[in-house]
């Protein structure tokens, strides 16, 4: 298994983040790139969303966030837990796609999480099934596919 590291996201990270946003593979899952950036940037300074970058052998491939659940008033992670954690990730460089890579990092990242919180919680859409799956094998079990708050479904899934 590769050994994964995780450091907060810069401002020199955000051409490399965009990029990554680009890319086919992320197929519109995620906003635009430069949405998303502006979005990160206005987030750095606070203390709501802790963004990561994340590495293996030294070389940057994915993007990481968690924060408070119930932070944004999620309809979706209503019930659960006050001091759960959400997570959202994408693999941006498709180098390392279908390697094994993404429920690699996220696993070690939910072992970090879960020393402190005692679960954490991820919404993907449920017509994503890669991103789906590849949660599955990290360690996330399905709960209920419900409305996220712009109305579109989400697959609730845990890990504990």
């Amino acid at each position: 298994m590769a050994d994964y590291s995780f450091r907060p996201i810069t401002m020199d990270d955000l051409p490399m983040f965009k990029r990554w946003l680009d890319q086919p593979h992320i197929g519109g899952w995620w906003g635009d790139s430069g949405t998303e950036a502006r979005l990160v940037q206005d987030d750095m300074d606070k203390d709501v969303v802790d963004m990561r970058i994340v590495s293996t052998d030294g070389t940057p491939f994915a993007y990481i966030q968690d924060y408070n659940a119930h932070a944004f008033e999620a309809p979706q992670y209503v019930g659960q837990p006050a001091d759960a954690r959400a997570i959202d990730t994408f693999l941006g460089d498709p180098a390392f796609l279908g390697q094994g890579h993404a429920s690699g990092y996220m696993a070690a990242r939910i072992a970090e999480l879960r020393q402190s919180y005692p679960c954490v919680l991820t919404d993907p859409d449920p017509a994503n099934t890669r991103a789906v799956a590849a949660y599955t094998r990290a360690g996330f079990r399905p709960l209920d596919i419900v409305p996220c708050e712009d109305g579109d479904p989400v697959q609730v899934m845990i890990a504990q």
